[in-house]
């Protein structure tokens, strides 16, 4: 704004009020205005329309006993048409805001526990918005938005808040943990039981394709050398194993070494051993 030769300038987004003998005569707007001082015209001060904001923290308690500070965002400014009552009868715009703020979140938090507080802060934000716009719109002023920009615990209150998560997390993770150790487990017995029960199949197999097979050969021994009895056979049959293990045992480069028996003695033993193990092999095949 500038004043020179009678000439009052005033500039964009404000608004001037002239005064003709110290009393209230009309409002200037944006622009260059004729003045003359010397009948007693004068410029008594300016107001801003621009939207300006005041931050307002309050402390206060909640239902449950928990002190809180609540900061609220208050958004206003001045209305160009009621700019004489914004001008004249508010001394302290800033400070008479603030002291509604404080009567309305100190009349609304109280009412509510600490978590109803965050989730209802749209409400208290509504309820501050709606008694200033009430109050403040009879003083020339427009309340454009209220938030509650941030709600702070006391710091206590807060560290027993994260000790409280924290610890319903780890007992979620430990569950989770130990359900899946436990299915782990009932896998590792299902699948060594299955296992265990297809070896035994496969053994069991393996002793009635072996019975079958020397039944053959006795069968066809049998037919080609007349006189021959299927113990001869037999014995004959298991004999011929024998030697035939030994060789590959010797023939194995990894084997260690392996004492045995050896005689005729012994491989009479040897035989009778392994026809009673066929045969207790041929029977639990016919129980399963």
């Amino acid at each position: 704004m500038g004043q020179a030769l009678g000439c009052y300038q005033v500039d964009q987004s404000n608004v001037a009020i002239k005064e003709h003998f110290g009393k209230f005569d009309e409002i200037l707007e944006p622009g260059c205005h004729c003045l003359p001082w010397c009948l007693g015209y004068q410029i008594a001060g300016a107001l801003s329309l621009r939207v300006q904001q005041l931050d307002v923290r309050c402390e206060t308690k909640t239902k449950d006993n928990v002190f809180v500070t609540v900061v609220a965002s208050v958004q206003y400014r001045a209305v160009a048409d009621k700019a004489s009552d914004a001008f004249y009868r508010l001394s302290n715009t800033r400070g008479q805001i603030q002291s509604y703020v404080f009567d309305v979140i100190r009349a609304s938090v109280p009412k509510l526990e600490l978590d109803a507080v965050f989730e209802q802060k749209n409400d208290i934000a509504k309820s501050v918005e709606e008694e200033l716009e009430k109050a403040m719109s009879t003083y020339g002023y427009q309340i454009v938005q209220t938030l509650i920009v941030d709600i702070e615990p006391d710091t206590n209150v807060k560290r027993a808040m994260n000790e409280i998560n924290a610890a319903a997390r780890l007992r979620v993770a430990a569950n989770e943990k130990a359900e899946a150790e436990k299915i782990l487990q009932i896998k590792k017995a299902e699948g060594e039981a299955e296992s265990k029960y297809l070896s035994g199949l496969g053994i069991a197999r393996q002793r009635q394709a072996i019975v079958d097979g020397l039944r053959d050969s006795v069968l066809a021994f049998s037919e080609n050398v007349p006189g021959t009895t299927a113990k001869d056979v037999m014995d004959m049959v298991l004999v011929t194993q024998y030697f035939d293990t030994m060789k590959e045992i010797g023939a194995s480069s990894k084997s260690s070494s392996v004492f045995i028996p050896h005689g005729p003695g012994a491989v009479r033993d040897i035989a009778t051993q392994i026809r009673d193990g066929l045969l207790q092999g041929n029977a639990s095949q016919n129980l399963i």
